[in-house]
């Protein structure tokens, strides 16, 4: 009966085989992934060898082997793309697939070789590479706040351009010593100054009258004198 009972237990062990987890990773092509495995270094009997695969992981060793180590450095190497970057002696043995590719996904398997029988540490990872996403900058397009429907005439969509005429302070007329509020008071503006330019001509000097005024007493004093020397 002992016996029946200890059969059965090692079939049931030779064919459910040791525990497995699993993992998912998700990588872009182009970047370097890293495939996460670690177990327990307390000291340096605890120092084993491990395998990674391109498969789940089987019964014994690693299907379609990619990279061994010997717990201290890596014995084989499928690709340099594969690599261990952990401090192996310390039990990081974490794969990392360099410059990834659409091709690199699939599952891969993590197998830590313990000492015992059946006592290996199994962990398959689901590594999805994907496409990278391109990125572009959208052009930026800006608009006017305020809109107007055809044929509406809003404040905001034409400019007034106020153009002054440079005058002396002799000249420039009283209404012009302010500024036009609106474009009625600058048309009013303008049509002041232009009279004020067309009747500035017409006006006649006062100097010119002094002249003539002088001129004449001169030339009746003149002839006063020479009338009384001919007497």
């Amino acid at each position: 009966m002992l016996s029946c009972i200890c059969l059965n237990w090692v079939l049931l062990v030779l064919f459910t085989g040791s525990t497995v987890s699993e993992l998912a990773v998700i990588g872009e092509v182009g970047q370097d992934i890293t495939v996460p495995c670690h177990y327990s270094v307390r000291n340096t009997k605890d120092i084993t060898s491990m395998c990674w695969g391109r498969d789940s992981c089987p019964s014994s060793k690693c299907s379609r082997p990619i990279i061994w180590t010997d717990g201290w450095r890596v014995t084989e190497q499928h690709s340099s793309r594969y690599q261990l970057k952990g401090e192996l002696w310390r039990g990081d043995v974490s794969l990392t697939i360099v410059d990834a590719k659409e091709a690199d996904s699939g599952i891969y398997c993590c197998r830590v070789e313990l000492p015992g029988w059946f006592n290996d540490q199994l962990i398959n990872h689901k590594v999805v590479v994907k496409k990278a996403r391109i990125t572009t900058a959208s052009p930026h397009t800006y608009t006017s706040e305020q809109t107007s429907a055809p044929g509406s005439t809003t404040e905001s969509s034409f400019t007034v351009t106020r153009t002054w005429q440079s005058v002396s302070a002799s000249e420039a007329p009283e209404t012009a010593s302010a500024p036009c509020s609106g474009p009625p008071d600058c048309l009013d503006v303008t049509a002041n100054l232009q009279n004020t330019s067309v009747s500035l001509p017409s006006q006649q000097h006062p100097e010119h009258g002094l002249y003539i005024g002088i001129g004449s007493c001169a030339a009746l004093l003149l002839i006063l004198i020479l009338a009384l020397f001919l007497s």
